[in-house]
């Protein structure tokens, strides 16, 4: 009887785990499409694709050396940065590479760990991390905070490879 009983609680809890990285997995692949929607309407000038992926008060900061070398942070008013998107000169195309992603979930809240490569009509200019964070509002997840930095250089851009 001890037996059965253990058993059985083994493959209940396997079963709840599996249940449980299901969810996590959907989460997790929810967000990803939540920044690709982002990156997709930033590559192309698409500023209501961005406002749909974005919170109300989206908050954007660059981590970045000072020409001191000192390390500040910088913010960004998001409304001139989607000016900035929407202006853009159309002889330049800039294009993101995000990497991979590093997505962690609770339930309404999320952030992801986004390395990435940044190009300039085809040219490598910068590389860095972006720190996304999201909350779910009950029917999708919305961007609320933008966090990355730059480096010219330790980059390994695939572009050199």
């Amino acid at each position: 009887m001890y037996k059965t009983i253990l058993v059985c609680s083994f493959f209940l809890s396997t079963s709840i785990f599996s249940q449980n990285k299901q969810k996590s997995t959907l989460e997790e692949a929810e967000i990803e499409k939540t920044i690709q929607m982002f990156f997709e309407g930033f590559h192309n000038q698409d500023t209501i694709k961005i406002k749909k992926t974005i919170g109300k008060e989206l908050v954007l900061q660059t981590v970045y050396t000072t020409k001191k070398g000192t390390i500040d942070t910088r913010t960004t008013d998001t409304q001139k940065f989607l000016i900035a998107i929407a202006s853009k000169p159309s002889d330049q195309k800039w294009e993101e590479r995000i990497l991979f992603y590093t997505v962690k979930a609770d339930e309404y809240i999320a952030n992801a760990w986004t390395p990435y490569e940044f190009y300039i009509n085809g040219n490598f200019s910068h590389c860095g991390v972006n720190i996304f964070q999201l909350f779910n509002d009950g029917t999708s997840w919305k961007i609320i905070a933008i966090a990355d930095t730059r480096h010219k250089q330790g980059c390994n851009n695939s572009s050199e490879k």
